[in-house]
């Protein structure tokens, strides 16, 4: 068992908490049954596997832990005092796994470009909406916050492991997306969201809340759509807005 948040593994684990790191080793941490549930459903084989006691003895442990023992580096008993070292929340699961980044293939479908969107838990929410809406791919701009921070991974609630999530820079961007009816979500667009023929091939940007889109993603855009409002309320959020779209999408598209 490791007791010392000092042990090798368990620094090498809690430094995936870091951007450069997760960059370099191409690697991320999840944390929880559920999600260390759909890094088996997806048939990925983990790095490392810390859990507690606790953890394998419940239903859940030894249900999983047979799924987890061919991890690259093992599956480990932990402490308590590791797995909430190395954990990012409060309250850990008793489980958490170190895993590749997953390279899931882009499907036909609507594009979701998500421009300077800073807030993790926004973007984990708009993952999960988009990878549920059926969403082809989502491609994050620059400006964007990492889609494999530990609180974009638990928002995103396995979405990582299905749907392709694909940093670029926008002249690719552009290349991307050209062919395509290409609309930007602001409040001041000129055209209702569900006036929108989103059967055709499509893309929708999104921007961060605090400064909203830059001057690349609007010299890309065909288009601006807006979500009309009732009341006295001025916007949604970003991943509130991109769900409501993303649905309207699918909606269409399944005729």
């Amino acid at each position: 068992m490791i007791t010392s948040t000092q042990n090798e593994r368990a620094k090498y684990v809690r430094s995936l908490g870091r951007r450069r790191t997760r960059d370099r080793e191409g690697r991320f941490v999840v944390e929880g049954t559920r999600l260390v549930k759909e890094v088996t459903r997806a048939g990925i084989r983990p790095a490392l596997v810390f859990f507690t006691e606790d953890w394998a003895a419940g239903a859940a442990g030894q249900a999983l832990l047979p799924r987890l023992g061919a991890a690259e580096d093992g599956a480990w008993p932990v402490s308590d005092a590791v797995l909430a070292a190395c954990a990012g929340t409060e309250t850990p699961q008793g489980v958490l796994a170190v895993v590749p980044v997953p390279r899931v293939a882009p499907r036909e479908g609507l594009i979701l470009v998500v421009d300077r969107l800073r807030d993790p838990g926004n973007l984990g929410t708009l993952l999960r909406s988009a990878e549920a809406a059926g969403a082809g791919q989502v491609v994050l701009a620059p400006g964007t916050v990492d889609a494999y921070n530990p609180k974009v991974v638990r928002g995103a609630m396995g979405a990582h492991f299905r749907l392709a999530v694909i940093e670029m820079g926008w002249p690719a961007i552009a290349g991307l997306l050209a062919g395509r009816a290409v609309w930007l979500a602001e409040a001041g667009g000129k055209v209702a969201y569900d006036r929108v023929d989103w059967t055709l091939p499509s893309a929708l940007i999104v921007g961060g809340e605090a400064e909203g889109a830059g001057e690349e993603a609007a010299q890309v855009a065909t288009g601006r759509v807006r979500i009309p409002m009732a009341g006295g309320a001025e916007s949604l959020n970003a991943a509130m807005a991109a769900t409501v779209i993303l649905f309207e999408a699918a909606r269409q598209r399944r005729g």
